[in-house]
């Protein structure tokens, strides 16, 4: 480690932290190898999991593209010169460059398979957001009008993912079409422009919550994580962004005694459950940060009202306009089931899941996960910035674990996850050896994308 890079805490001696970090990252890979064999295995037998390279929706299909050299040459500058900008940099300047560097990660990822394919047709297949455009040229009446088509069987039923979804996915592609930026180039570049800001709303909550440094160390795990590979023109990535911005909005909010940050934070918390239904397991991500800022929030418990009244806009916009959201996710989970959902075996994906998880954060990320169940497990007094760092880590790993455990993720949760992902990867802070570590998730990443024919 340079002189230049901040020292990770402590977490045993080097030698002993290091050997535990390479447990917890063989036996992550161990899950994938297991997920992919077994799930080669059901598929190949039973054809019940529907993906083709289990546990990924996607196919096996080596490839290089007009991406290919800018994702090299991307990886190599962050893994070389990123811990060491990252600790140096003014913050001001470190942010725009964090957003830019995961920018240019991401496109590059989706440019190995092309323009056309990699971003252009992305969000315009038969499953797709683009496909009902047309259908909302009268917005009041289609949202009054939104839940009779979820089922399979209803007359002319939403595609997969917009009945998958509350209104206020597919109503963002509307109204980019309706100012201009009409197809799916314009589309995937808005997923990829705006969901890359994920990264910053998750350094700036770090920064707010625990301290700098910890924000410092996480910036190039955050900007090289394997996610991108997904984040390309995914809507998901969209829905990462809000609910990321949510959660650093309500951080800032929490330490600095912000009404206004409140009220924006409880309006895009509002928006994220209007986004996707289970995006509601984020409260449990916003109870982490209040929890650590509950004295502020003591100290003014206008700061409640503030969340509260901004998180009510969205819902009450759209209950007035005649969306009822709980009467959709009662049709959606029969939707589910009525599909791929009711066949896909629970047995297999409840741990293949996490599989996927590992895919999307890489084996730093497993590692990291190690080292904040330290921090929280540690007897004493641990360092205070390292605990309000593990906090909101372990409430996206509890989160995502429910999202789990419910049984309505069963498949393609490398792409369904991504929101949660952004909150796990912070935990690569408390790793040593970063260059190390970072070369790994690179190389994880190059070879998804290369080797992988991935798609949703």
């Amino acid at each position: 480690m340079s002189s230049a890079e901040p020292r990770a805490p402590r977490s045993g001696g080097p030698s002993r932290g290091l050997r535990r970090d390479l447990y917890a990252a063989g036996a992550a890979a161990l899950l994938v190898t297991a997920a992919v064999l077994i799930g080669r295995h059901i598929q190949d037998t039973r054809h019940t999991l529907f993906v083709g390279w289990p546990p990924v929706l996607g196919s096996w299909g080596p490839h290089i593209g007009p991406g290919t050299p800018a994702t090299v040459l991307v990886a190599a500058v962050t893994v070389a010169y990123g811990p060491a900008l990252a600790a140096r940099l003014p913050w001001r300047t470190l942010l725009p460059l964090a957003w830019a560097t995961y920018t240019a990660w991401i496109l590059s990822l989706a440019l190995i398979d092309g323009w056309h394919r990699g971003i252009a047709v992305r969000l315009t297949t038969r499953n797709e957001y683009l496909q009902v455009i047309d259908r909302f040229h009268d917005i009041p009446a289609t949202l009054r009008d939104f839940t009779h088509h979820i089922l399979l069987h209803s007359p002319d039923n939403w595609p997969a993912h917009v009945a998958g979804h509350p209104p206020a996915s597919t109503l963002t592609f509307v109204l980019l079409d309706r100012i201009g930026l009409r197809g799916g180039g314009w589309a995937g570049m808005w997923c990829i422009t705006v969901g890359a800001t994920a990264c910053v709303a998750v350094l700036v909550a770090i920064r707010a919550l625990a301290d700098e440094r910890l924000a410092r160390r996480a910036a190039p795990f955050l900007v090289l994580a394997p996610a991108a590979v997904w984040m390309g023109a995914s809507a998901d990535a969209y829905f990462a962004a809000v609910a990321a911005w949510a959660v650093a909005l309500l951080a800032l909010a929490v330490t600095r005694g912000s009404l206004p940050a409140a009220a924006a934070s409880g309006v895009l918390f509002g928006l994220t459950c209007y986004l996707s239904y289970g995006l509601t397991l984020f409260a449990l991500i916003g109870a982490a940060v209040l929890l650590l800022g509950r004295h502020r929030v003591r100290q003014r418990p206008a700061l409640i009202a503030a969340l509260l009244a901004g998180a009510a806009v969205v819902p009450t916009a759209f209950t007035l306009a005649g969306f009822d959201w709980w009467e959709a996710y009662r049709l959606l989970v029969t939707r589910y089931y009525q599909g791929a959902g009711g066949t896909r075996p629970y047995g297999y994906w409840v741990w293949a899941n996490l599989a996927c998880t590992v895919l999307i954060t890489g084996l730093a990320t497993a590692a990291g996960l190690r080292r904040t169940g330290t921090v929280l497990l540690r007897k004493g007094s641990p360092e205070r910035g390292a605990v309000h760092l593990a906090f909101p880590v372990a409430a996206a790993l509890l989160a995502l674990l429910v999202a789990d455990l419910s049984g309505m993720s069963k498949a393609e949760t490398e792409r369904i996850w991504l929101p949660f992902a952004m909150w796990l990867l912070p935990a690569c802070a408390f790793l040593t050896r970063p260059r190390a570590w970072l070369t790994a998730q690179a190389l994880l990443a190059l070879l998804l994308n290369h080797l992988l024919m991935t798609g949703w």
